[in-house]
């Protein structure tokens, strides 16, 4: 990773002891942030796999997480309506969002439905301001962005070899076609304005993905457009929380020694 830091690896049995761990980490990240900034800056992610973290955290944490001081934002999202259920939005109002007490102010999505991806994308490049005034630790755009990956190593809608990894001043992009189903239009926020934060954290699950966590760790330190969750960098640290799963095809040294 970035000057040579290692991402953090956590390996669970399940993804139910995952997300558990997860649930507690972003908690406690969004008290620190809160109580360091007066807010908590916090990127979601679409798929199924987080669905089931934040439906815990709508419940386990209620009435203690700090919802009012929390700001909202979308790694990525397929260009459909709101409420389509192929819309990251929509997943992420139903398990989360409609359940917590959160200023409807402070829920920053990104506009799928609008006619024109590009102006989406640039709507929400404005919103989220200049990169470069949020390129170290304490002016970090963000304080956790949250992330899962494809069988295929794409993360957000970063996918395979896309000429979009290559994009260095803008924040957010339309992406034409995606590399796997719905091949709609998508929006996402590119590798620098996932750089602009203070912790990435990666929830992964499942034994589809147990090849491309693999792909992905080899790739590391630099990286690889093949694989483009290894490209993913903060300003901060990267954790990553796998369940057994997933963490199958690691090198057993590496599995032995962070297995919990």
């Amino acid at each position: 990773m970035e000057h040579g830091v290692a991402p953090t690896l956590q390996i669970y049995r399940d993804l139910g002891a995952a997300t558990s761990a997860v649930a507690r980490h972003v908690y406690a990240r969004a008290v620190v942030s809160v109580r360091a900034r007066g807010r908590f800056s916090w990127v979601l992610v679409g798929g199924h796999t987080p669905e089931k973290l934040y439906r815990l955290l709508s419940v386990r944490y209620l009435h203690r997480f700090p919802w009012d001081r929390t700001e909202v934002y979308f790694g990525d999202e397929r260009c459909v309506p709101a409420r389509d259920p192929e819309s990251n939005f929509a997943m992420a109002w139903e398990s989360l969002l409609a359940r917590v007490p959160i200023p409807a102010r402070r829920i920053h999505r990104l506009r799928g439905e609008l006619r024109s991806p590009a102006r989406a994308a640039s709507d929400y490049a404005r919103r989220l301001g200049p990169l470069a005034a949020h390129r170290d630790l304490d002016r970090a755009l963000f304080d956790l962005v949250l992330l899962g990956i494809g069988p295929d190593g794409h993360t957000a809608s970063l996918f395979p070899n896309s000429p979009v990894l290559r994009e260095v001043r803008r924040s957010v992009v339309a992406v034409r076609r995606s590399g796997q189903p719905p091949f709609v239009p998508r929006l996402t926020l590119t590798l620098p304005a996932l750089a602009s934060s203070r912790e990435v954290v990666f929830l992964v699950s499942g034994p589809e993905k147990a090849a491309a966590v693999a792909a992905i760790f080899r790739a590391l330190p630099s990286g690889s457009p093949a694989w483009p969750a290894s490209l993913v960098r903060s300003v901060g640290r990267t954790v990553w929380f796998v369940d057994a799963a997933a963490a199958s095809e690691l090198p057993d040294a590496l599995r032995a020694r962070v297995a919990s």
